[in-house]
């Protein structure tokens, strides 16, 4: 018997901090100014997408005392951007990041269930922790959570909001749509009482047109797994390759029968990057000239210096990598990178980063554009169209988080090239077929 196809699931991502974007081109516009969120929004409801992914970041970063250079000042408040881009789209999702550790329920789930409203039901929460003392002293509370307790809250506070949330009788109403006449419906009374949250009230937002936000979860550590197993409706993750994109999809969806979840509950959306050219081999031009515009000299001297813990500003990013070991046991020169978690054995990273810049006589800079990920699709339209189709139909990922490399305009050209060629192998749909983004996402 015939597999049936899956349909594929897209999202786009307007970014704040990341080595993805080229801020210098004159192409790209804007991280703040609304018409940049508006024409990247419209661009991905105009493509159907599921929904428009804003990231954020509690604080700038930084490394050697100074801020880094790859970071962008001024970034606007989650819940402000996505209400306001609520008026100017209709179908498309509204998904932001929102921390677990520096906030609280009360809070977030009115603002959550706000924006489920406004936007008639569109509102996605990706939850995140926050793992640095260095965020933390944005903060009242200060500090940070060591990371055996950073989940036990972010579990915690996420069923707190869901208590909330849920406060209100399902068939309760504030007003009749059709004749406008006001019904009484009962206020949401709630009482949470534990070791984090010590809680009680009245929730004074209706429950919303989605009941509560999606939810999506971002971890690839194994507490980070079993949170999204336990309680996400989509996933992100870096696994955008076959075997190892395959590997994640079998893990994390052979976590969900101890929950009673299904694995239609949860979709896997690794974040992707992609180089369109009219043909494959002046896309890989393109793309190889886009890579060397995202690592600079000094950018490859940044990147390094997390993984050696070390000033590194003496050397040559056009030289070799340095003979001696990563410094161990300090505290990390980059703050407020996440990047740096990445690095389990940095002694052992280094050795490998020393044999692959001898073996292909790459120097910092060249290792640096090598080690640090480069576009997910590249070739044409029909190749790109073939790569993400193959990849989803194969169990390697449910779709793709979409980060154009110019914003707010580089997700045109995919949107009018290979949305098409998606939508005539019948993989990706050519309406949405619902009101809400989980009806969007099947969840």
């Amino acid at each position: 018997m015939t597999k049936p196809l899956k349909q594929i699931h897209l999202a786009a991502h307007f970014p704040g901090v990341n080595n993805t974007t080229v801020w210098s081109d004159p192409a790209s516009g804007s991280n703040i100014e609304f018409s940049s969120f508006v024409k990247l929004a419209q661009t991905a409801e105009r493509a159907k997408f599921d929904f428009f992914f804003l990231a954020e970041g509690l604080r700038l970063r930084e490394q050697g005392g100074q801020i880094y250079d790859l970071d962008v000042v001024g970034r606007p408040d989650t819940f402000t951007v996505l209400s306001a881009l609520a008026a100017v789209t209709s179908r498309l999702g509204l998904a932001g990041t929102i921390n677990s550790t520096f906030n609280e329920p009360f809070e977030v789930a009115r603002q959550f269930a706000t924006l489920d409203h406004l936007s008639e039901g569109r509102a996605a929460w990706n939850v995140v922790t926050s793992w640095d003392a260095f965020t933390g002293e944005n903060f009242r509370r200060g500090g940070f959570l060591p990371s055996d307790q950073r989940y036990s809250r972010a579990e915690t506070f996420m069923r707190t909001a869901w208590e909330l949330f849920d406060s209100w009788p399902a068939d309760a109403v504030v007003a009749d749509k059709a004749t406008g006449e006001f019904l009484r419906g009962e206020p949401g009374r709630f009482a949470h009482h534990d070791s984090h949250f010590d809680i009680a009230g009245q929730f004074p937002v209706p429950r919303g047109p989605q009941g509560r936000p999606v939810i999506i979860q971002a971890g690839d550590s194994d507490e980070g797994r079993e949170f999204a197993a336990a309680t996400a409706d989509a996933i992100f993750t870096r696994h955008g390759t076959l075997e190892a994109g395959q590997k994640f999809y079998a893990d994390v969806k052979g976590r969900l029968a101890k929950y009673g979840r299904t694995p239609s509950q949860l979709v896997v959306l690794p974040a992707a990057t992609y180089m369109i050219g009219d043909t494959d081999a002046d896309a890989h031009e393109r793309a190889a000239v886009v890579r060397r515009q995202q690592v600079s000299g000094q950018t490859a001297i940044r990147f390094l210096e997390q993984l050696w813990n070390t000033d590194l500003s003496s050397f040559d990013p056009d030289g070799p990598l340095p003979a001696f070991d990563p410094v161990v046991g300090s505290g990390a020169f980059a703050q407020g990178r996440a990047d740096v978690r990445m690095y389990r054995d940095p002694v052992a990273t280094a050795r490998q980063w020393r044999e692959l810049a001898e073996a292909k006589g790459l120097s910092i800079r060249d290792l640096i554009i090598e080690v640090t990920g480069r576009q997910t699709f590249v070739g044409s339209a029909a190749t790109v169209a073939e790569q993400i189709n193959h990849l989803v139909q194969a169990d390697a990922s449910d779709g793709f988080i979409l980060v154009p490399h110019v914003t707010p305009g580089g997700l045109d050209e995919f949107a009018d090239k290979v949305i098409p060629l998606l939508q005539e192998r019948g993989v990706y749909r050519t309406d949405y077929t619902g009101p809400t983004l989980r009806h969007h996402l099947g969840v």
